[in-house]
C-alpha cells in the first residue's frame, strides 16, 4: 500500500494533473500562483504554466515548495 503525504488536489510534482492555464495555491499561506499574471518576485514572465517554472520556484510568500500546491478549481 502506498502512501500519499499531499494533500488531496495537491500538484506533488505531477505535472499531468495541470494544464497551461492551471491556477494553484501554496497549501501554507493562500498565495495563488496565475499563469496569466506569472511571478514578478521570481521575475517568471506572464504567461509562464505553473509546470514551466524553475525547480528552484518557491512561493514568493512563505517559500514553500512548489509540489506542496493545490489546483484552484
Amino acid at each position: 500500500m502506498s502512501e500519499s503525504h499531499f494533500f488531496d488536489g495537491s500538484f506533488g510534482g505531477d505535472v499531468g494533473k495541470i494544464g497551461p492555464q492551471t491556477r494553484l495555491e501554496c497549501k501554507i499561506c493562500w498565495h495563488i500562483y496565475d499563469p496569466a499574471d506569472g511571478c514578478t518576485y521570481w521575475q517568471i514572465a506572464p504567461g509562464t504554466p505553473f509546470a514551466d517554472l524553475p525547480d528552484h520556484w518557491t512561493c514568493p510568500e512563505c517559500d514553500a515548495p512548489k509540489e506542496g500546491f493545490m489546483v484552484v478549481e
